[in-house]
């Protein structure tokens, strides 16, 4: 049998490659076990940018976590010498009612952070790519940005590894169980032991982590590429913003700048409009009907992208009922198991915080950054879709960036 170690990983994407590095740089002897090679496309944590922002429309309790991990991507930054975030400002444009405006605005106020409230001709005026209604505003944030997915993650690999952690890839858990004080995770390869085991399994959390009690669904999203009619440049980060967007029917859009030359294009997607899947039957391909959705859908907000379209990629999003987060000690194992799921599609922002809460929990039972809304028992977090509707305070839709 291996060498006990303090903590087991399971799943190194962007949660489990941030928990790697945070235990490991608090001098704990961690292992870490991935189903795939690293910084893989399979998941969730690819694609090349991921929004970043501060006032947060899904709940004002997320906003100190968002500070923080503003914080530790500096630091990877700084670590690692990675290209990670570019802050180069965001709009959440919508009807002032819609839950995107209005939402941001909430957390806005509630934290004073930084924004500005534009009407129809400002939002065109400063940013001449957008064509909102005349009834539209926006909320405009300068701290608004994107991630480097691929970037952040083999970063947070770099120093787990740089501190000692021992990453396994192409290595899946095929099962673990108690024991002694601790646990024991077996592979095809091999049985490990531990103190702890912290569970990161992102789209195949309802195969793993059954025992929570909380209904899954998995979701195919799409992302998109299109070569603007007018070529790049009007789509620069200087000219062109982050962007999250509601329509009147309360569909919501999300969009980058060009950020990786004139061959790529600037990115756009779709919120919530993906259908149920399993990380075994994902559909990979990407349907003309599908692409002619987005742009149909573009044309009457940003009628220079959707020129020539260039490529796409699927992801999954692993959602709860109320679209927030799992993040605690499992309630059947709390001395042992941590886990950290169910991100409902807007999770990667939070990746460097979350591995810091998890190091915290493995290691001392309890963190001091505010998690209250991630329990797993809370009754949101229970609802079935065969009926049940979340209350106001939990919406059912919601922006997944």
């Amino acid at each position: 049998m291996s060498p006990t170690y303090d903590v087991i990983v399971i799943g190194l994407g962007g949660m489990g490659s941030a928990a790697a590095h945070h235990l490991s740089a608090r001098g704990a002897r961690v292992l870490g076990l991935e189903k795939f090679g690293p910084v893989h496309n399979r998941g969730s944590s690819h694609g090349g940018s991921r929004i970043t922002r501060q006032s947060y429309f899904e709940d004002p309790a997320y906003v100190p976590l968002l500070l923080r991990a503003y914080e530790l991507y500096e630091d990877l930054e700084r670590a690692t010498g990675r290209d990670i975030a570019l802050l180069c400002g965001g709009v959440m444009v919508g009807r002032p009612d819609s839950w995107t405006v209005s939402g941001s605005l909430r957390s806005a106020r509630e934290w004073d952070l930084p924004h500005e409230m534009l009407d129809a001709p400002e939002i065109r005026r400063r940013f001449p790519t957008l064509t909102p209604a005349d009834d539209e505003v926006a909320l405009y944030e300068a701290g608004t940005g994107l991630l480097r997915p691929e970037n952040t993650v083999a970063a947070h690999l770099q120093l787990a590894t740089r501190q000692g952690a021992d990453l396994h890839f192409d290595e899946p858990m095929t099962r673990w169980e108690p024991y002694r004080d601790g646990v024991r995770v077996h592979t095809a390869e091999n049985t490990y032991t531990a103190a702890r085991l912290v569970v990161c399994p992102g789209a195949w959390a309802p195969r793993l982590l059954t025992d929570l009690g909380v209904p899954f669904t998995v979701e195919r999203q799409v992302m998109y590429w299109f070569q603007p009619r007018n070529g790049i440049r009007p789509f620069l980060p200087e000219k062109h913003p982050v962007y999250v967007w509601e329509d009147a029917s309360g569909v919501q859009v999300y969009g980058f700048p060009a950020i990786d030359g004139p061959d790529h294009g600037a990115k756009v997607a779709f919120f919530r409009k993906g259908r149920a899947t399993t990380p075994e039957t994902i559909d990979r391909t990407v349907h003309d009907d599908e692409v002619e959705a987005i742009s149909d859908h573009l044309s009457g907000q940003v009628p220079d992208l959707p020129g020539t379209f260039l490529k796409a990629a699927t992801c999954m999003y692993t959602t709860t009922p109320d679209e927030h987060f799992v993040i605690a000690r499992h309630p059947a194992h709390p001395d042992s198991v941590t886990v950290a799921c169910g991100f409902s599609g807007h999770g990667f922002k939070f990746v460097p915080v979350v591995g810091e809460i998890l190091a915290d929990l493995a290691l001392t039972g309890t963190t001091a950054h505010p998690i209250g809304l991630f329990d797993p028992a809370r009754p949101q977090a229970r609802l079935r879709s065969s009926g049940d509707t979340p209350t106001a305070a939990a919406p059912a839709r919601g922006a997944r960036t």
